[in-house]
């Protein structure tokens, strides 16, 4: 069997990662190649990081992030109300197998949602599917599914998704329905599942969003406890 043939055979195998590792290889010169055990280190090597970065890609696609942003890219300081120390800290994804929640609070533009989607695609980096929802939009594909019969299917597809972006809570109040909803996929991740939520409005302002203060309680108790609280501070970054 020649270098070739182990190469399509590699391909329709479906080891992509192999086939590359070995088609490199295979191309160098004849001194550099390595001895048999070290060779199939390689292309087994080549092999899991191929799919580590396909799983990655694709839980990427998925999420809908809504920023194509990296934690390299955010701006840490003590006068941001974010510091280094405490960035870092949720960075090793912990707060998403601990089911812990990330509330971000600040004026518009100050980079909420970016720090949602940067730790979002460190999530999917890292082998955690993400899905990122504005809350509006989140409430509108909620109330068609509640007509065409969906709705406890896409509520268990949240369900099973270990981190959760809610971007822009509080652009309107809610309504019953919303707020039931949002109660429902608290319950249902409490201690499972992480959720990040975004809202230009202080967390304490978060109740004056329900018309029941029953509601209004029992959304903020599921939420704020285990939580990781950010006051973003600083105006719009949008600006120049």
């Amino acid at each position: 069997m020649n270098t070739q043939h182990t190469y399509e055979k590699l391909i329709s195998l479906k080891l992509h990662g192999m086939a590359g590792r070995y088609k490199a290889i295979m191309d160098a010169p004849i001194h550099q190649q390595p001895e048999m055990h070290s060779l199939l280190a390689l292309l087994t090597e080549a092999e899991e990081e191929y799919r580590v970065q396909n799983r990655s890609d694709r839980y990427l696609r998925q999420s809908r992030l809504r920023y194509d942003a990296v934690i390299e890219q955010v701006n840490c300081s003590i006068d941001r109300g974010l510091s280094k120390e405490a960035f870092l800290k949720l960075c090793d994804n912990s707060y998403i197998k601990k089911g812990q929640n990330i509330l971000i609070s600040g004026s518009t533009g100050c980079g909420k949602s970016f720090l949602a989607c940067s730790l979002g695609r460190l999530a999917c980096d890292h082998g955690y599917p993400c899905s990122f929802f504005p809350v509006n939009r989140l409430m509108d594909e909620l109330a068609a599914a509640r007509l065409d019969g969906s709705y406890r299917k896409v509520l268990k597809k949240i369900e099973r998704t270990p981190l959760i972006v809610l971007d822009d809570l509080g652009l309107k109040t809610l309504d019953l329905n919303s707020s039931l909803a949002l109660i429902e996929i608290l319950d249902d991740r409490y201690k499972r599942g992480a959720v990040i939520v975004t809202s230009q409005l202080p967390v304490d302002k978060w109740y004056e969003l329900f018309d029941e203060a029953t509601h209004a309680d029992a959304f903020m108790d599921r939420l704020t406890a285990n939580s990781h609280k950010i006051d973003l501070k600083g105006g719009s970054l949008r600006k120049g």
